[in-house]
């Protein structure tokens, strides 16, 4: 076989990761294609990272420039496989013993949506946007997330398309509900050998009958958020909600708690919270049901909007008849509540990948130029895991008054990595024309700022 001809190295550390996906391209411009798409994604954001701004040249003017163009071909043009990209880098982390996959995490499920104009880019229409919170056009892609109490990083993600770009509508063969899709991720982890102790995600797939079937098709445990007001059918003046449930187990206060348990919620700064969990009932769910339905909340007599749970999950409750047929081992009610407290790592792993990596800053149009996109974001984010804990940064020094107590996240203000000081770092090099500075000369800064500041601590 052929060595591979050699091609540009990427800056300081982002080389050696780079080269371990090198088999994956045929030709040297691929794998160039490759750094440069990696490096750009991982500079300091100062506008959307489009394709210009990636190949460090001017907005609009400056897409017919020869860097430009080349990364273009490399996303749309050129034969290359986001799929095999997405394999390799997933055995990388998951053999590396610092972000290896263990029975203790969950795998989160979840959904995301970016508003784009016009119906020529595939997958986009008008649709439900939840970070937008509005029905608009735009593009959902459909996510999971491996996660524990340390660290968190994507696993698979599918772009969803909707009924009305399909030639059939819901009755084409093609199509795929969302759910339907999350299940399709959740088969792909354990193919992946991706150790989970649970599934989770929000009530938007909890109260989803098939999906959570799906799930325990699979083999799969869940603990998903329901809606407060989920009716269900029950007997004559049983409960018919989640929150008429709940309100049906008994409380005199924290000195008689009744049918509630004390649980203890830790927080990444080290502050604790009291929350209180019970075993509730409705329908045919209970403590000894094929379906536990379970509530936690800051506060059992008002049961507030923004601090309570409603949970359903197919763990046998421990001393329950099902521990001994079920496939899973036992969980009590702080290990349901530490496994969907972990779910909140979904929305910083957004927070990192949009707003720093550029997620849904593409403009292309094509199926397999957006999910290359996406394959490559999730690349650069894992790179930063492996360069965090090949060389972790000195903790930061946090002060009291930036950790925000009593919101419900797992992350603090304080837990916030320092910018990294300009100045004396940056290489005195003058810019390549009058209108842009090229962040090529320092590129072994700016991917050093990118790891000290995320993903996070």
């Amino acid at each position: 076989m052929t060595k591979p001809k050699p091609c540009p190295p990427a800056p300081g550390p982002l080389e050696e990761y780079a080269a371990r996906f090198d088999d994956l391209f045929s030709h040297v411009a691929q794998r160039r294609g490759f750094r440069e798409y990696l490096a750009g994604l991982l500079q300091p954001r100062s506008r959307n990272k489009t394709l210009t701004c990636l190949a460090d040249a001017e907005p609009v003017a400056g897409a017919g420039s020869p860097p430009a163009q080349r990364l273009q071909f490399f996303l749309s043009e050129s034969c290359w496989d986001p799929d095999r990209i997405n394999e390799r880098r997933l055995r990388l982390l998951l053999a590396d013993p610092a972000t290896a996959a263990h029975a203790g995490g969950v795998l989160v499920i979840d959904d995301s949506g970016d508003r784009k104009d016009g119906t020529a880019t595939a997958f986009a229409g008008r649709q439900w946007l939840g970070r937008l919170g509005k029905t608009d056009n735009g593009i959902v892609t459909v996510t999971s997330l491996w996660a524990d109490e340390r660290l968190y990083f994507p696993l698979h993600a599918q772009p969803y398309t909707p009924a009305r770009r399909l030639p059939g509508g819901k009755n084409d063969p093609a199509f795929r509900t969302k759910w339907q899709i999350a299940v399709e991720l959740a088969a792909a982890a354990i193919q992946a050998g991706v150790g989970v102790r649970a599934a989770v995600a929000d009530c938007a797939y909890g109260d989803l009958d098939n999906f959570r079937a799906e799930l325990r098709r699979i083999g799969l445990a869940w603990v998903m958020a329901l809606r407060a007001r989920r009716g269900t059918w029950a007997y004559g003046p049983g409960a018919y909600t989640p929150r008429e449930a709940a309100r049906e187990l008994g409380w005199a206060g924290p000195d008689q708690p009744g049918d509630w348990q004390r649980v203890e919620r830790t927080f990444r700064d080290g502050h604790t919270e009291t929350w209180w969990a019970g075993e509730a009932r409705l329908g045919a769910w209970g403590p000894d049901g094929l379906t536990r339905l379970v509530v936690a909340t800051a506060d059992p007599a008002t049961l507030p909007d923004k601090a309570t749970w409603y949970l359903a999950t197919n763990l046998p409750r421990p001393g329950s008849p099902r521990t001994a047929d079920s496939p899973h081992q036992a969980a009590d009610l702080a290990e349901l509540v530490r496994l969907y407290g972990i779910r909140n790592w979904i929305e910083q792993s957004y927070k990192q990948i949009k707003d720093e990596l550029g997620w849904a800053d593409f403009q292309v149009r094509s199926d397999i130029a957006i999910r290359r996109h996406q394959a490559l974001v999730n690349c650069a984010f894992s790179f930063c895991w492996a360069a965090w804990f090949a060389d972790p940064p000195p903790p930061a020094m946090p002060s009291a008054s930036a950790v925000e107590r009593g919101r419900d996240r797992l992350i603090p203000a304080a837990s916030k990595r320092p910018a990294v000081p300009l100045g004396p770092q940056l290489a005195p090099h003058t810019p390549r024309g009058p209108k842009l500075a090229d962040p090529g000369h320092c590129a072994h800064t700016l991917v050093a700022g990118m790891v000290q500041s995320a993903p996070a601590r």
